[in-house]
């Protein structure tokens, strides 16, 4: 079984940044997509940014020009750096991984929060 730990979050100004991190408790072999979603309450889960097994990044529109997603392999980490927060930015932001066998796998989220 695989742990992800998000950590990072935290009460930020708007046009502020954060870095979050996932980390993962092993090396996992066979990765399909690595992601990370944002969920707000009452509402469901949201696609944020997302890296492929050929490392191409996607971006929801509502964030591009702002969040990078990467990865660092020899830390089995996941990272989601982001700038220019907005208030609207505010939400739980969980990473994902799925493999190539279709094996999902969530972290407990860490909430972001921006305001003045």
């Amino acid at each position: 079984q695989v742990q992800l730990v998000e950590s990072g979050g935290g009460l930020v100004q708007p046009g502020g940044s954060l870095r979050l991190s996932c980390k993962a408790s092993r090396s996992i072999p066979g990765i399909y997509l690595e992601s990370w979603y944002r969920q707000t309450p009452g509402k469901g889960r949201d696609l944020v940014a997302q890296l492929t097994r050929g490392g191409n990044p996607h971006y929801a529109n509502s964030v591009k020009g702002r969040f990078t997603i990467s990865r660092d392999n020899a830390e089995n980490t996941l990272y989601l750096q982001m700038n220019s927060l907005k208030p609207e930015d505010t939400a739980r932001y969980y990473c994902n991984i799925e493999l190539l066998q279709g094996n999902k796998y969530w972290g407990q989220g860490t909430q972001v929060t921006v305001s003045s």
